[in-house]
């Protein structure tokens, strides 16, 4: 259902640097009429868990066929993910001795989109060995293997460096440590302590990163040094994994429980 039309016109800067924001690069982007075709408000009572139209849930140990080093189980429990009655959904990390919980939400086979504009506005969580996620895979991974259904990581963060964010790409050739991959600092604060909002805007050409609609970082078909596995449709996950070999593990200091606080979640395409 095509719910409504906004207009974005914004002020962005592709820049040169590993991350941050450099006001002399500032460019202006043409205006873009985007038609919103997805989202999720989280407007539920609190303790109310995730729609289940619109999400599904990716139930295990972080190892079970994902690697990564992961230490948590992932589970469906409201303890782990469920809306706190006022607009936000809540994806928590639990410590229970030596044991981890959290959760990990997704869109697969219920919604995907090739191109357009998918954006989401949340806090993240902090703290040494914590890794939050709002990222995308191909639909067709159950059919081809990682990385040949391409990733976007859209945002990811090691929680000890809470005011770094990552957007990425894995692709074939191009994958785990190699992948495309950029850094955007906060200069005086941390993504922890307010909501900010995280974007790509992706066409056949290229995929564009933004931390509250400032571009940051433009990966372009041509800098792909394998193949572009972007022209098909990929749907959404949010995830908070607890160790893993992108952040390490947590130490005795990591504070728990901790907590991935979704505003909304939206996704728009071009209008006509």
């Amino acid at each position: 259902m095509k719910l409504n039309i906004i207009y974005l016109f914004a002020i962005a800067s592709l820049v040169a640097a590993s991350w941050g924001c450099n006001p002399d690069n500032f460019q202006k982007l043409d205006q873009r009429n985007w038609e919103l075709v997805w989202s999720d408000e989280f407007n539920g009572a609190a303790g109310q868990v995730p729609d289940a139209t619109k999400w599904t849930y990716d139930i295990g140990t972080g190892d079970n066929g994902w690697g990564n080093q992961e230490l948590q189980v992932y589970t469906d429990k409201p303890e782990n993910v469920a809306m706190d009655g006022q607009g936000n959904l809540v994806i928590t990390a639990l410590r229970t001795g030596s044991s981890f919980t959290s959760a990990r939400i997704k869109t697969q086979d219920l919604f995907g989109q090739q191109y357009g504009r998918f954006e989401a506005r949340l806090k993240t969580p902090y703290g040494p060995g914590l890794w939050p996620a709002f990222w995308m895979l191909g639909a067709n991974i159950e059919t081809v293997s990682w990385p040949q259904c391409g990733e976007i990581d859209i945002m990811e963060l090691r929680g000890q460096e809470p005011h770094i964010i990552h957007g990425s790409i894995h692709g074939p050739g191009y994958s785990a440590g190699n992948a495309i991959t950029k850094g955007y600092s906060l200069s005086k604060a941390r993504f922890d302590t307010d909501y900010n909002l995280f974007a790509i805007e992706w066409d056949r050409d290229k995929i564009d990163f933004f931390v509250n609609d400032f571009l940051y970082q433009r990966i372009a078909r041509s800098d792909v040094p394998g193949e572009w596995v972007y022209d098909q449709p990929f749907f959404i996950i949010f995830n908070v994994a607890v160790g893993g070999t992108f952040v390490g593990f947590p130490t005795p200091s990591t504070p728990f429980p901790q907590r991935m606080t979704i505003d909304y979640v939206r996704v728009y395409q071009k209008a006509n």
